[in-house]
């Protein structure tokens, strides 16, 4: 997820036949969380529209993860049911067609499959990929130059790291792939519909980094990326950034890590990045205000005015910085009448955190 911390986690997700789940372990697989979904049923011209409903499911299941271990996910990888089969827009990645599931058979196809495969070939079934795949090929008058073919768990990645048209060997043995050679055999090559086959890679090799707009929607934000936007050149200069979480990094000359404190470093060319992420944030403010309230409260709030407000703002039960405590509850009352006061309370209490940081946690 683009974030690097003492304690990483890996957060995989399973689409199975009529819900999802996902847990999220670390090297020990010690399980810091798990949760499931049902698939929803959204229509579509009087079927069930699986794309959708896959797509909602893996955005609830990201939203199930709780928040102050979001920034400690560092991998994710995704399954789901084999030869589920979605022909794909290459342009802009949508399904042209409703997805082909794991357990349909296309027995239209089956004799052309058998006419180019080997014998016995694992494509020889009416619900492999390859059977429809054909199958869609020989029955849709579409234009075929911008289709694309992918598994359930290709396009659901590609929802989230944004690469289009990739896949591992694993998905791609109903389709033809040949694993042990580690390429499509020539047989499949020569026919007209191999250029909608994916780019295949090994199973757990890291595609790509997932996509900012979902970092950002996620709490993902890399603290990194502000620091070097700051420009902060000299040791000891510390930069905070603001996003769903709190985080700082400070330049240092010697490497500190220390997990009582969650306080990590990062190398920068040679020197480091040293600091943590709070769990106070901006994830917090919007718990409990809409955007609109949030510019038109801050508009009465005085700044010259201390609030008699001492909370602590977490969106939920945890803190990683600067104590690790996953036992921490939020303190977020007593909540006054008046909203004014209440985001006047949090923003202080904010602040108060990152100036106890930054007096705490000083090095260079």
């Amino acid at each position: 997820m683009g974030f690097q911390a003492s304690e990483r986690l890996y957060l995989g997700m399973d689409f199975g036949t009529s819900g999802a789940r996902y847990a999220l372990i670390d090297k020990q697989r010690t399980i810091h969380a798990e949760g499931k979904r049902e698939y929803p049923n959204y229509m579509k011209e009087d079927s069930l529209d699986w794309a959708l409903s896959w797509k909602t499911t893996l955005f609830s299941l990201l939203e199930d993860v709780p928040v102050h271990l979001r920034p400690l996910v560092s991998s994710i990888s995704l399954d789901g049911t084999s030869a589920t089969t979605l022909i794909i827009d290459s342009k802009i990645g949508e399904p042209l067609v409703r997805p082909y599931l794991y357990n349909e058979s296309c027995p239209d196809a089956l004799l052309l499959v058998k006419s180019i495969a080997p014998i016995n070939h694992t494509v020889c079934s009416g619900s492999s990929t390859l059977c429809k795949l054909v199958s869609w090929w020989n029955n849709d008058d579409s234009d075929k130059k911008s289709t694309m073919l992918l598994h359930q768990a290709d396009w659901l990645l590609w929802l989230l790291h944004g690469q289009l048209g990739v896949s591992d060997y694993n998905n791609a043995l109903k389709v033809g792939y040949d694993p042990e050679a580690d390429s499509y055999p020539d047989w499949l090559l020569s026919q007209p519909y191999a250029q909608l086959l994916p780019t295949v890679k090994a199973p757990g090799t890291s595609i790509g980094h997932l996509k900012g707009d979902i970092r950002t929607q996620f709490g993902t934000t890399d603290s990194i990326a502000a620091f070097l936007a700051a420009r902060a050149t000299k040791p000891g200069k510390a930069v905070t950034s603001l996003g769903s979480t709190l985080a700082i990094k400070l330049l240092s000359t010697t490497r500190i890590e220390d997990a009582r404190y969650g306080v990590y470093s990062h190398r920068l060319d040679d020197k480091w990045l040293v600091g943590g992420a709070s769990n106070t944030g901006g994830a917090v403010l919007k718990e409990n205000f809409s955007d609109e309230q949030l510019e038109k409260l801050s508009e009465h709030i005085n700044p010259m005015e201390a609030s008699p407000l001492d909370y602590y703002p977490l969106k939920s039960v945890g803190e990683r910085f600067p104590v690790a405590n996953l036992k921490m509850e939020p303190r977020l009352h007593p909540r006054p009448e008046s909203d004014v006061e209440y985001l006047h309370g949090i923003l202080e209490s904010i602040a108060r955190i990152e100036i106890y940081i930054r007096q705490r946690h000083t090095c260079c």
